[in-house]
């Protein structure tokens, strides 16, 4: 236990080498309150809702690991939960998901089985009183409460993933680690705090017999790295709002929808020069993976749904950024292809124009019955910023946005 070197302000770690550093109390006094507050596990039908502790989950995971005799080498707080402990806290940065990742040994494909298992024994250990667990099988616990599950095994990647199911899109990922090629997709999600340390002081904390509680004067020595590889750049970049990436062509999806993401939260390229070449790149990378039409329209449904949290107004700044960005930057597609995928992002910005649209009308039926329980009377009701897309059945954007079609064409196609 130690404390760091005194310096000006909490925005800057002490530097340990050029990609790492040492935390600062405030920033660890926020990773503490990540570890410590209660999450959600939403469990599907009937299963109850698990109220787990991150610090909780991390240690059960670590021993049963490590009891069926896998090798841990380090566990790590990951992407957007350790972007909020490092940046600047009047930043406002927000998170969805929380992404762990334990550094492991997985030389057979035995040892992914093992990790899966350790993860829903967790959460059989984490049912309330009451729950028969003997009649719970592992395979009924992966239907209830886990999202996905991902396994990656070729010559550059070793590795797997379970996300836990969260309601509101703040679903809890683990990720082991055997190798893996690419870690990060911008500079700003490149951060990743090393848990051991924190972990071993929760422990001592628990056993000593007394409260030991962490103070300015007394606290952890805990690493956080960016596999950026410039630290100070990369902080220099999240805390500015600045977009910027070494060679987005070896990111899965070419870190685009991450990148339209960025832009509508109010980040702007780092390089400016340099955007037209990133956006091309990040466009034949997101074509070369999602190919086919269905695939895109699963991964875009699936993306609206767990970072925007029904905000309809973000979704759709959303989708206009990702049109305007594929509308010009697509070089590897057939003409046909890309008006293809063009109109998918169009109809999906007119169901949540739609979806707005009946919100607006709810609310106002709702005014209204309000309104007529206590004889009250209303000379104006504004719900903010309307424009009206609905003067035909089929869907016409704004000139802002996207081009003009026919409003006479179901298909969407350019007159």
């Amino acid at each position: 236990m130690s404390k760091p070197p005194s310096i000006q302000g909490l925005t800057m770690a002490s530097e340990v080498s050029s990609s790492q550093a040492v935390l600062f109390f405030e920033q660890l006094r926020r990773l503490n309150e990540v570890m410590e507050n209660e999450i959600p596990i939403h469990g599907r039908g009937n299963f109850p809702t698990l109220d787990i502790k991150l610090k909780d989950l991390v240690k059960m995971v670590r021993d049963k690991l490590k009891a069926d005799g896998v090798h841990i080498r380090d566990i790590r707080l990951n992407g957007g939960a350790a972007s909020y402990v490092i940046g600047r806290s009047e930043n406002g940065q927000i998170y969805s998901d929380l992404d762990l990742i334990f550094g492991v040994d997985m030389g057979t494909t035995n040892d992914m089985q093992k990790t899966k298992h350790a993860v829903l024994d967790c959460l059989l250990d984490f049912l309330p009183e009451g729950v028969n667990k003997e009649k719970m099988s592992t395979c009924s616990l992966k239907e209830a409460y886990v999202q996905k599950m991902v396994k990656v095994c070729n010559h550059s990647d070793r590795w797997s993933l379970i996300s836990l199911s969260n309601n509101k899109g703040k679903n809890v990922e683990l990720k082991f680690v055997d190798t893996m090629k690419r870690q990060y997709e911008f500079s700003v999600d490149s951060f990743q705090i090393y848990l051991d340390s924190l972990l071993k002081f929760y422990e001592i904390s628990s056993t000593s017999g007394e409260e030991v509680g962490m103070s300015e004067n007394f606290y952890p020595t805990v690493i956080a790295e960016s596999v950026y590889g410039n630290f100070n750049e990369a902080l220099y970049h999240l805390n500015k709002k600045l977009i910027a990436t070494n060679k987005p062509e070896e990111i899965r999806g070419g870190g685009l929808m991450k990148y339209c993401f960025l832009q509508v939260r109010g980040y702007r390229p780092a390089k400016m020069e340099e955007v037209g070449a990133m956006q091309r790149y990040m466009c034949s990378r997101f074509f070369i993976d999602f190919s086919d039409i269905t695939q895109q329209e699963q991964k875009l449904a699936n993306y609206l749904t767990n970072h925007f949290n029904g905000d309809d107004t973000m979704q759709y700044e959303y989708l206009q950024k990702l049109y305007k960005v594929i509308d010009e930057s697509t070089i590897c597609l057939m003409g046909h292809e890309r008006r293809q995928t063009l109109n998918l992002i169009q109809q999906m910005a007119y169901e949540v124009l739609v979806n707005q649209e009946r919100k607006a009308r709810n609310k106002h039926i709702q005014m209204q019955q309000f309104d007529m329980q206590n004889d009250l009377i209303v000379d104006q009701v504004f719900y903010g910023p309307y424009t009206n897309y609905y003067g035909y059945n089929n869907y016409v954007p704004s000139q802002s946005s996207f081009p003009v079609m026919c409003p006479a064409c179901s298909q969407h196609v350019p007159c």
